[in-house]
């Protein structure tokens, strides 16, 4: 019996490597979902949070900002612009980052930014909140 084995990685390291159960993926058109023996696919994915299940049936948890999954014979490898998992999450630096976004948007007349960079700002900081917010104390974790 095949094992189903995960590779996350971004530009500037790895994140993940092992078998896991399952990954749910927050998918450009909607998350999905990829367990043993799925279909060959190569797909696209946005802001949002991954959840592995891991093979003792633990969630884990990561913040991402999009990237690329490619799944082929039981082997999945994302491709991730960025990714930080959960543990690693700092609320209050996260706090900051939103209202730092927040403050260049507000003030978007007044100073020269580059708006799209700082709605990006803004989703991330958003999305790794939600991430701490919904899951820290979750107790299956």
């Amino acid at each position: 019996m095949a094992d189903l084995f995960l590779e996350i990685v971004t530009p500037s390291k790895s994140s993940f490597s092992g078998n896991v159960i399952s990954i749910t993926i927050p998918g450009t058109i909607g998350s999905f979902q990829v367990l043993k023996n799925h279909a060959p696919i190569i797909s696209t994915f946005e802001i949002g949070v991954i959840k592995v299940e891991l093979l003792n049936k633990a969630p884990e948890y990561f913040a991402t900002s999009g990237g690329t999954v490619e799944v082929l014979n039981n082997k999945i490898r994302v491709l991730a612009d960025t990714v930080e998992p959960l543990a690693d999450i700092e609320l209050n630096r996260a706090k900051l980052s939103l209202d730092r976004a927040k403050h260049r948007l507000e003030n978007r007349n007044v100073e020269d930014i580059n708006i799209a960079r700082a709605e990006a700002a803004l989703a991330r900081a958003t999305n790794r909140i939600k991430l701490v917010e919904k899951y820290q104390n979750d107790s299956s974790l």
